[in-house]
């Protein structure tokens, strides 16, 4: 069933410009605030915040509180898919951003276990999982930006710039912590220094503020207004007519979730605590690894305008399964080239397979459902592919299976969304205007 809701006057079509920024500005915000927690977990928040346990066992309890945002982006991609199909993409691109940025920098201020007790990792959980609802309706929003706004045969290239926002977001946080970790000693960063990267978010959330509240709404869902073909309750009608879709764009996003944090991560603490390679080494490389990343999401994205998103998808999965048996055989070396060399190869593909989702995953669903599709479908994958990495190889090392069966596990994600892919059909050529 559909609403008239009131139609507006056309707005004047922004330029590819102001589409790039702001579609890639919230992204790299919002992925810049989660990584800072995905880097703190791996470093410090074991001890900050669950002290008296083993090294191991903290680490599964930072990991945990690691993973709550993920549970939590369902919800998130759900409410926000709702709105964002009900009354437009702008104004629900404006509300994820200040949700996920406000909760970091109070993560940023929160007081530890040593002066507030218990409650510290209780507050850091609830705070934790609204920066999950917050990130599972940024990256629905900023795909159906550029996506929706783009020319026939460029929807590739324009949704090309939202899915950059995870490597300026990465290296802007890992930059950040190297800096930190290069001027302060183990003590001070320990104490503080860990939470100002969280606290200057704030600064970063305002920029993105701006950029966004000077955006028009996208044609396409303008155009379904006008028409009047808008879903009362989107997310029923998404269940009722494309669930099948949400579940394999779900698989078919694992992958690219397992090899990012397999590679950052769990890597981070794997080579930091059983290799013993610096945290600064650690760092560096991750960085080097994420430039990698990037120029894999260029070269995909665009590529896929000319072969296919599936085609371009299912190439870089294949390697992708290989990748996973040696990845950790060379980290295993403990020589920085070949550690990096691993790192690189898997963010690498990482890009090659995240690139093309940024517009393969809108063009799925159909214009009433397609942010709550979208974003849900991105958002399950996340739950497998995100949360349960860093866990499950954590398990594995504690259990005595070892660093070779994590390779094994990022092999076999690869192969479900390898499988998922394989059920989805080619999307590059259709209209969205009339899906």
């Amino acid at each position: 069933m559909t609403t008239s809701p009131q139609t507006s006057a056309p707005a004047e079509a922004p330029s590819r410009s102001r589409i790039a920024v702001a579609s890639l500005v919230g992204t790299a915000i919002e992925f810049y605030d989660f990584y800072i927690y995905g880097t703190a977990a791996a470093l410090v928040l074991n001890t900050a915040f669950f002290p008296g346990m083993d090294p191991v066992a903290g680490s599964l309890a930072a990991f945990s509180t690691f993973a709550v945002a993920f549970v939590s982006r369902p919800l998130g991609s759900a409410v926000f898919g709702h709105w964002g199909d009900r009354i437009g993409r702008k104004s629900m691109l404006v509300v994820s951003l200040l949700v996920m940025g406000l909760s970091t920098v109070l993560i940023g201020l929160l007081p530890g276990y040593a002066a507030i007790g218990v409650a510290a990792p209780v507050l850091l959980v609830l705070l934790r999982f609204t920066q999950g609802i917050g990130l599972g309706g940024e990256w629905g929003g900023a795909a159906l930006l550029a996506t929706e706004h783009a020319p026939p045969g460029k929807r590739g290239l324009y949704a090309m710039f939202p899915q950059l926002g995870p490597s300026v977001g990465f290296i802007g946080a890992n930059g950040l912590f190297l800096v930190l970790g290069e001027t302060l000693s183990d003590a001070q960063f320990d104490s503080w220094g860990w939470r100002l990267p969280f606290v200057a978010s704030l600064l970063l959330v305002i920029v993105g503020l701006y950029v966004r509240l000077k955006i028009s709404e996208t044609p396409v869902f303008q155009q379904a207004m006008d028409q009047r073909r808008i879903a009362r309750v989107p997310f029923a009608g998404l269940m009722r007519h494309q669930w099948r879709r949400v579940l394999l764009g779900a698989g078919a996003m694992t992958i690219a979730y397992t090899l990012f944090y397999t590679a950052t991560t769990y890597c981070l603490a794997y080579g930091t605590d059983t290799l013993e390679i610096s945290r600064t080494t650690m760092l560096a490389l991750t960085m080097i690894g994420v430039l990698f990343m990037a120029a894999g999401t260029v070269a995909s994205s665009m590529v896929s305008d000319r072969l296919g998103r599936r085609r371009t998808l299912i190439t870089g999965t294949v390697v992708a399964i290989a990748w996973g048996l040696v990845m950790f055989p060379l980290m295993e070396t403990r020589s920085v080239f070949l550690v990096g060399l691993a790192l690189a190869g898997a963010l690498g593909l990482m890009g090659l397979v995240f690139g093309p989702m940024g517009a393969y995953l809108p063009e799925l669903f159909r214009t009433e459902y397609r942010y709550s599709g979208a974003s849900v479908a991105y958002s399950l994958g996340g739950v497998l592919g995100g949360a349960v990495p860093p866990l499950v190889a954590t398990s594995m090392q504690a259990s005595g299976l070892g660093v070779m069966a994590v390779g094994g596990y990022v092999s076999a994600m690869a192969v479900l969304s390898l499988l998922c892919l394989l059920a989805l059909p080619e999307t590059g050529r259709q209209d969205l205007v009339h899906q």
